[in-house]
């Protein structure tokens, strides 16, 4: 039996959920998120809340940084790593070790808490690439295809598939997704070893080749003003220790939401504005949860790569 559908309140501004014993406070509902569209912060909620059973397993078990909008998509926003205080004594947290001391990050297990930080004002949600109970160590890794000016997103989905093409030769399993904002991302699942600047080292080399290889389609340079123009960007750098990416299914400031998609999808035309608020969770009834695979157990092993094992030294006769 299909679970029951939260719905948010859409005749009052404020409202109080009940999830056994936790009580969600949702406040201004009516606001104003997208005026264009005339979508609230209620409407907001009320798509998460539906995404819901297919997001929460890519996001649990890992750290979230905050990306808050207080005044909606087009206004101000500012990230925030620190879970605020007070908060409900049931959220769940993830302290991970700065410089300037320990932050203690919120993590998204279930719906509730999914409720709570999209309440606070974010939009988009940005995991970290390690779970909580080894920061250091991703369980994948990824690139981000972002064009620059001059590149379309056709340009994107050619560099996507020549990223495949280079990974799989690997014999990587690698899935796409499209950002909701201008690119896509490729991703590769991988058994947890190598620590972040392993990773980030050996997405670094697949991004200089890729650049060595197409040099009129890609690059690898990661300073704005050096960039050559019409390029795409394979950003390996997004993969250092910190970073974020929008999650998968994530709303993104534009109303697009990060959606896999399959190769074929890929080869065949797919765009960003293929996917939104409006007709994702749609899509996910139909076509399921593509990304699937990447919580499962066929990871590529990164350490045979970043840490092949030595050669014995042959005896001396």
């Amino acid at each position: 039996m299909a679970a029951k559908r939260i719905v948010i309140p859409t005749d009052t501004n404020e409202a109080i959920l009940r999830f056994g014993d936790r009580d969600v406070r949702l406040t201004n509902l009516k606001k104003i998120f997208w005026k264009t569209l005339k979508l609230t912060k209620g409407d907001l909620l009320q798509f998460y809340a539906d995404i819901a059973p297919w997001l929460l397993p890519h996001v649990e078990d890992r750290a979230m940084v905050m990306k808050r909008y207080p005044n909606g998509a087009e206004g101000e926003f500012f990230y925030m790593k620190r879970a605020p205080e007070p908060r409900p004594d049931w959220i769940e947290i993830c302290p991970i070790q700065h410089d300037a001391g320990l932050v203690n990050f919120p993590i998204v297990q279930d719906l509730p808490t999914l409720l709570w930080l999209i309440n606070l004002g974010c939009i988009d949600l940005n995991p970290w690439y390690a779970r909580c109970d080894d920061t250091d160590r991703p369980d994948f890794l990824h690139f981000d295809l972002d064009p620059g000016p001059g590149a379309d997103f056709n340009k994107v989905r050619q560099v996507a598939l020549r990223t495949r093409d280079i990974l799989e030769s690997l014999k990587m399993p690698v899935f796409a997704k499209t950002t909701g904002s201008k690119g896509i991302h490729v991703y590769i699942p991988i058994v947890r070893g190598p620590v972040q600047k392993e990773v980030w080292t050996f997405a670094k080399a697949i991004a200089l080749e890729l650049e060595a290889r197409h040099p009129d389609l890609v690059t690898a340079e990661y300073r704005k003003v050096k960039r050559p123009h019409g390029r795409v960007l394979v950003d390996y750098n997004q993969n250092a220790w910190g970073r974020t990416l929008a999650s998968v299914y994530s709303v993104r400031p534009t109303s697009h939401v990060s959606m896999p998609v399959t190769w074929d999808e890929v080869e065949g035309g797919v765009k960003i504005d293929d996917f939104s608020i409006f007709n994702a969770v749609d899509r996910l009834r139909e076509v399921g949860d593509l990304w699937k695979p990447v919580l499962g157990r066929k990871r590529f092993d990164l350490m045979t790569v970043v840490r092949p094992p030595k050669k014995k030294a042959r005896a001396k006769a």
